[in-house]
């Protein structure tokens, strides 16, 4: 018997709850963006009305105003959203236990086994579009079908507040007249080969040999045949139910480029202070530390080191991050935007080549101490309760927030001295 999968996409996200946290957002267009003080910030989310001026995801600020110069921009609310987010999680889970969120607003459901207590997919569907709506005051589209990719290009179909039932009977009709980038994981990339041998639609992609696709695309083009062709047997993850963590990391696009090493410093402790953070939650060290450079031409160089042992601590992150720039990159050029992952993880601190140099010292056990400290402040307090003054001083992103208590008035040299 066929799985039935249910793919729920809420509309507009962040928009729609900045409209709930404030109703008067709701007669005038308006979107959430990264940055409403810089021009180069991009938009994250528009509300319907905003949608009518051609407005779109991730062109900038000032491409946006352009269109509508009324346009009414308001920062992110990441606590509301995450929120709105398990409020909505909660009603998903009273239909069955497989839900699987694949970003903050979009879930798959395995509504196979509840089939016989709630009704069909569809039923199902339209019965948590109503729920939301009435219980959160947020819309959802749904797409209803017998794999998770096929169910994914329904919600996509239609929308706002929308159900579209993908069948074996309809999938051609429905989805084959669709551009293949529509598709999981074509991206421009992919979809600029393709489109070099004629292939513009999932149709065409459909038709070809799995062989022939394989050879232009390598296993990815495997893949993204099997979903063209409804061939996606991956299932939906049990609640909790999640893969191993591969790699942890974060990006910045500053508000500003950055120029000269101050600026660089303070740019990739921002990034180091939110991957060791959230290494040490996890509970997991690296063993590679990578990253990617933008500049204002868009760019990229990426780059990485192997570490002669795991690190899990900001100082550590920080310095290995700084040794790639600084080698790589000259300081003066500009820079857009930096990425920086801790990859190659582990559970242990034991691993590498240590030798007797490499032995924790007194300092880095007085850093692991005071970085811990810095967590559980942040943990009670809030993960602005505290952080270092180098980030504070720096105008390379938005000050959206109150004063915060300095963690130390020195050059960020990332290390744990007397006066920390």
């Amino acid at each position: 018997m066929d799985r039935t999968i249910l793919h729920c996409d809420c509309n507009a996200y962040y928009a729609s709850v900045e409209c709930i946290m404030r109703p008067e957002l709701q007669k005038i267009p308006m979107a959430v963006c990264g940055d409403p003080e810089s021009r180069r910030g991009i938009i994250l989310a528009k509300n319907e009305l905003a949608k009518g001026y051609g407005i779109i995801t991730a062109e900038t600020v000032w491409q946006a105003k352009k269109k509508c110069p009324e346009l009414v921009l308001v920062p992110p609310r990441r606590g509301e959203y995450t929120k709105y987010c398990k409020l909505i999680n909660e009603i998903y889970a009273e239909y069955t236990s497989k839900v699987e969120a694949f970003s903050i607003d979009e879930s798959w459901l395995d509504v196979t086994g509840s089939l016989h207590l709630f009704g069909s997919g569809e039923e199902i569907a339209n019965t948590l579009r109503k729920r939301i709506r009435e219980e959160l005051g947020l819309t959802i589209s749904v797409g209803v079908s017998f794999n998770k990719a096929f169910a994914k290009l329904g919600s996509d179909y239609k929308k706002p507040d929308a159900t579209t039932v993908i069948t074996r009977d309809n999938f051609r009709t429905i989805l084959f007249p669709l551009p293949v980038t529509d598709m999981l994981y074509v991206g421009k990339k992919t979809a600029d080969i393709l489109q070099k041998i004629g292939v513009r639609t999932i149709g065409a992609l459909a038709s070809l040999q799995r062989s022939e696709v394989s050879k232009l695309l390598g296993k990815s083009g495997e893949l993204v045949w099997e979903y063209a062709n409804g061939l996606d047997e991956s299932p939906v993850r049990e609640i909790g139910q999640s893969d191993p963590v591969k790699s942890i990391g974060n990006s910045i696009t500053f508000r500003r480029n950055l120029l000269g090493e101050g600026d660089i410093r303070a740019g990739v402790l921002m990034l180091a202070d939110s991957v060791g953070a959230r290494l040490r939650k996890t509970g997991v060290y690296c063993q590679t530390v990578q990253v990617q450079i933008k500049d204002p031409d868009f760019k990229v160089i990426s780059r990485q080191k192997t570490l002669p042992r795991p690190i899990h601590l900001t100082k550590d992150l920080a310095e290995a991050g700084l040794e790639i720039i600084f080698k790589a990159w000259n300081p003066e050029k500009p820079i857009r935007l930096i990425s920086l992952t801790a990859a190659g993880l582990t559970e242990s601190e034991e691993g590498g080549q240590i030798t007797f140099f490499d032995a924790p010292s007194v300092r880095s056990k007085k850093q692991e101490k005071l970085e811990n400290t810095i967590d559980e402040i942040r943990g009670k307090f809030g993960k602005n309760a505290v952080s270092y003054a180098s980030i504070l001083k720096t105008d390379i992103v938005s000050k959206r927030q109150g004063d915060i208590p300095l963690l130390s008035e020195n050059k960020p040299d990332f290390s744990a001295g007397d006066d920390s």
